[in-house]
């Protein structure tokens, strides 16, 4: 594994910066850190198991949420989510979560607090972001599927219920082979954001009986 990280690969655009043990409470983890060498985006990457490029692995890709992730927000299902995915994969025995730091669909945390106070004025969270002068989803995810072949994986049953993930691994040169659904029990604030994502985004959710 080792020799896969450090190994120096033309082309990459990003590069491995640190690496350390995390127990957590779904289990130990390896904890590897990444840079991007033309922005100042760091990734963080949670590792389990002995990856293999030719066996298929479970591995997600999670936005930066700070208001869920961290200050367990009820307006959204990101914490959820990835102690999901944490919990899956320590099921697994094997897998990869990618932490990208693109908060609020790549608009940062203070416009999406901006596009917050939108929202308690009535916009869903594309109307908000559009007001704002933002695209409906600013996220890039080139750089995450660099490290993903960085960590050895080729072949993804990747844990997300977004079809642009998925389209842009593909676009990467990665393998999905399955597209794994995450979704999760949510509170009722929620309803609206995830019924935009499913209604106006193609998010691939089913919305029955998770409130």
């Amino acid at each position: 594994m080792e020799k896969q990280l450090d190994r120096a690969t033309a082309g990459f655009t990003v590069q491995k910066a640190a690496e350390a043990k995390l127990p957590t409470e779904f289990g130990p983890f390896r904890i590897v850190g990444f840079r991007s060498l033309n922005s100042d985006e760091e990734f963080v990457a949670l590792v389990k198991g002995d990856i293999k490029p030719e066996e298929p692995t479970l591995v997600r890709i999670h936005s930066q949420c700070l208001t869920g992730d961290v200050f367990h927000s009820l307006k959204c299902d990101c914490g959820p989510q990835l102690q999901r995915a944490m919990e899956m994969i320590q099921d697994e025995g094997k897998g990869i979560i990618v932490y990208q730091q693109q908060e609020g669909r790549g608009i940062g945390i203070v416009n999406k607090i901006r596009a917050y106070a939108l929202q308690d004025q009535g916009a869903d969270t594309i109307e908000a972001n559009v007001q704002l002068g933002f695209g409906i989803d600013e996220r890039e995810y080139h750089q995450c599927a660099e490290v993903i072949k960085l960590l050895g994986a080729r072949r993804l049953r990747l844990m997300s219920n977004n079809p642009d993930k998925v389209r842009a691994l593909r676009d990467a040169k990665l393998e999905v082979v399955e597209r794994v659904p995450l979704e999760v029990k949510s509170h009722q604030p929620a309803f609206k954001y995830l019924m935009t994502k499913k209604e106006k985004m193609g998010h691939l959710l089913q919305l029955n009986g998770i409130f």
